[in-house]
């Protein structure tokens, strides 16, 4: 019987895709005087292009922008400054996030989420969406000093939430650091399809989250 499920972040809850072009734009915009000298569409592409869809830190992505396009008057740490500070008020959700959190709280599961990524941005993303009180626990990669897809990380979820493997689901986008994870601790998956990967090999697949709430009651009947 599932009592449990877990949720990745970025991919599954949060469109990030959208998130970062949305931000990166608003960026543009408000330091024009010191980025205006690039035209704005090669300014997007290359940091979504350095970005990494997340893989690389932004530390690096500013860096590497200042270096080849030559921005004076601000540096590196002040654009990554205005990232951390602004991100969240640029974060898109995926259709349907918060209504098919309540229809799973309303089957009374334990819900949980683990996430790599910077704790207190990450947490600012999750708070900004408004879904924090939905969850019983979040587990961030920083401030839990482990990261996906680290077994340990999942495990020490399952623990903290009191929940077993074979009674849990997760979802998340990422072949490797979701569903391979998750699969190797004795966790059944969902796959959020991700349209950068072709395939992942999880019990279910869903294209939109309002999906996910109809196959857990499948698995909660089929016990």
């Amino acid at each position: 019987m599932i009592k449990g499920v877990l949720f990745d972040l970025d991919g599954t809850l949060l469109d990030r895709d959208s998130s970062v072009k949305k931000f990166i734009h608003d960026q543009y915009d408000r330091l024009d005087r010191h980025v205006g000298h690039i035209p704005k569409a090669e300014y997007v592409a290359r940091f979504i292009e350095l970005d990494q869809r997340g893989y690389v830190w932004k530390d690096k992505v500013y860096q590497q922008l200042i270096k080849e396009y030559g921005i004076t008057g601000m540096k590196w740490e002040e654009l990554l400054e205005d990232y951390l500070n602004d991100f969240k008020f640029h974060c898109v959700p995926f259709p349907n996030l918060t209504e098919m959190l309540e229809q799973l709280k309303n089957h009374n599961l334990t819900i949980g989420m683990i996430t790599n990524g910077k704790g207190q941005f990450q947490f600012d993303n999750i708070r900004a969406l408004g879904i924090e009180s939905y969850f019983d626990r979040i587990f961030i990669s920083e401030w839990e000093g482990m990261k996906k897809p680290d077994p340990a990380l999942f495990r020490h979820a399952l623990d903290t939430l009191n929940v077993q493997a074979n009674e849990s689901v997760f979802v998340g986008d990422h072949p490797g650091n979701d569903v391979r994870a998750a699969r190797d601790v004795g966790m059944r998956v969902i796959w959020k399809e991700d349209r950068f990967w072709s395939h992942a090999d999880a019990d279910a697949t869903v294209k939109d989250l309002s999906e996910i709430p109809l196959l857990i009651e499948e698995l909660i009947l089929a016990r």
